[in-house]
């Protein structure tokens, strides 16, 4: 079943995984930059009608587990001060990063109301 977003709402967000050096050339993150103005550079947070979720150092070494239990605390955030909007979380850290699926989804507990998880990744 391909669950691949490939277009959006007005006030949908595309979240993907990205590295700390912006450099969006792979995956979702590719598809961040062609289809939903993920601008090159930007590591982190708002970015065209997309969010940059790091899951990669600059070395495109993985991000160390509390890393990113901020990073999701960061997006958290940002999703509680944008209620009008909608995020659609794709499988971040699970492509390129080479983490764990099961490891990815249990820091996704008790998400904003306004965060849509992968399908498999609700409880």
């Amino acid at each position: 079943m391909n669950n691949m977003i490939t277009k959006l709402k007005e006030n949908q967000i595309f979240v993907f995984g990205s590295n700390l050096a912006g450099r969006h050339a792979g995956g979702a993150a590719k598809q961040a930059h062609k289809d939903f103005g993920a601008e090159w550079g930007i590591s982190r947070g708002r970015t065209g009608q997309s969010y940059a979720f790091p899951t990669l150092d600059k070395e495109m070494n993985q991000l160390p587990i509390e890393e990113l239990k901020n990073e999701v605390k960061y997006l958290y955030e940002y999703c509680e001060g944008n209620k009008d909007q909608t995020f659609l979380l794709t499988k971040v850290g699970c492509g390129i990063a080479q983490i764990r699926e099961s490891v990815m989804k249990s820091l996704f507990t008790n998400p904003p109301k306004n965060l849509v998880l992968p399908e498999d990744w609700k409880n």
